[in-house]
């Protein structure tokens, strides 16, 4: 006698079949909509950044352009004040000559006037006179003295005057070797570019090095150098006239003095060469010498550019997490919906083997025919790839 299997385990009813169903198609609805959503995210995150980035690179070598321009200003000012203090020290030291040779001809009258005074004091008796000419003698000794005393003071201002000339030129000529190599740094980023083969990842590049200034004192160097050269320049100059006029009251020629003269993914991937780039042109500037290491609004721009470059690769890099993530809750709710597919394949070839074992009660044996479940071969074929992927997962 035939007895009934009844499978061991808790038994759910109809409504909770129906309930499990509903949430997991709700959960699936809620999986796919925070999907859609993550994704619209990442699209729009990706359109701003990469203008964002493309704004920063622009303004930053605008900025490095209008920097090249004004360090290359202030070269060629101090261009024209070196070849103005190296006309001034050539006349200056030549006017020191023409003293130090005027006051070497003094030598000969007042040796005369000295001789002849010396010779007169040989007279005898009734003729040693105080008469007009040796008054006139002791006047030509005074007044040759005096020259000479003027002409010597003026040969000590002179040579003086040449230290501070010499010494001022120093400074403008380290001022000037400082600006060329500022120039020629800053022209070199000005030239890099996302696909330039020297640009790479630098330790701390928006570092503050030491010794940096800022635009104002990098200006007021460069301006205190100007205006102290010129002064030592005019001053040069008044002293180069007070000679010449002390020559002229000795009455030697001098020559005139010479005139002066005149005379800068894919978007993860791209951004990570824009941040080389930036880190690139940070560190390369880190070289630049002396005063020039000056912290001026490149060096803000690009500070700038680094930190938002690395706000938008973080941004980025966190959007794709949370895609990756997105898409896993997906697959993993997709093997739930499988899964629970499997239990109902499995639910339903047991029924259709129950329906197949009552139909025995109505058709001969030898017309029966077991019905394909082609229900459970397509399940299967729909969980394989599944199966795939959380091998992956795992």
């Amino acid at each position: 006698m035939a007895t009934l299997s009844v499978k061991p385990g808790q038994r759910f009813s109809v409504p909770d079949w129906h309930t499990n169903a509903n949430l997991i198609s709700t959960n699936a609805e809620r999986q796919r909509s925070a999907s859609h959503q993550i994704r619209q995210e990442a699209r729009t995150l990706r359109n701003e950044t990469n203008n964002q980035t493309q704004w920063d690179e622009h303004d930053n070598r605008t900025r490095l352009a209008e920097r090249i321009d004004s360090v290359n200003r202030w070269k060629e000012t101090l261009d024209k004040c070196l070849t103005d203090i190296d006309t001034e020290i050539d006349a200056l030291a030549k006017m020191k000559e023409a003293a130090e040779r005027a006051l070497q001809a003094k030598n000969l009258p007042l040796d005369v006037a000295i001789e002849c005074l010396t010779l007169r004091e040989s007279r005898r008796v009734i003729d040693v006179v105080k008469d007009p000419m040796e008054d006139e003698l002791h006047k030509e000794v005074e007044v040759i003295d005096g020259a000479k005393r003027d002409l010597q003071q003026k040969v000590s201002e002179a040579f003086e005057q040449l230290c501070l000339l010499q010494e001022a030129r120093q400074q403008l000529n380290f001022d000037h070797r400082g600006k060329m190599e500022a120039l020629e740094i800053d022209r070199v980023c000005s030239s890099l570019n996302v696909n330039s083969p020297n640009i790479s990842f630098k330790v701390n590049p928006t570092r503050v090095p030491t010794g940096s200034t800022t635009p104002q004192q990098w200006d007021q160097y460069s301006q205190y150098n100007k205006d102290r050269a010129e002064a030592e320049m005019k001053a040069s100059t008044e002293l180069r006239e007070a000679i010449a006029l002390t020559i002229a009251q000795t009455l030697e020629e001098i020559a005139e003095m010479e005139e002066d003269i005149r005379r800068l993914e894919e978007d993860l991937r791209k951004k990570m060469w824009d941040l080389k780039l930036a880190h690139t042109r940070l560190e390369t500037r880190t070289y630049r010498p002396n005063m020039e290491l000056c912290r001026d609004q490149v060096q803000y721009g690009l500070t700038d550019e680094v930190h938002q470059l690395e706000g938008t690769i973080a941004a980025l890099k966190q959007k794709l997490a949370q895609s990756q993530d997105a898409l896993d809750a997906l697959y993993k709710h997709l093997y739930r919906i499988q899964t629970d597919m499997g239990y109902k394949a499995n639910s339903l070839m047991l029924d259709n083997k129950c329906m197949d074992s009552r139909r025995k009660l109505t058709v001969p044996a030898e017309k029966f025919v077991p019905e394909v479940d082609t229900f459970n071969r397509t399940t299967n074929r729909i969980l394989s790839p599944l199966k795939s992927r959380q091998l992956e997962l795992a």
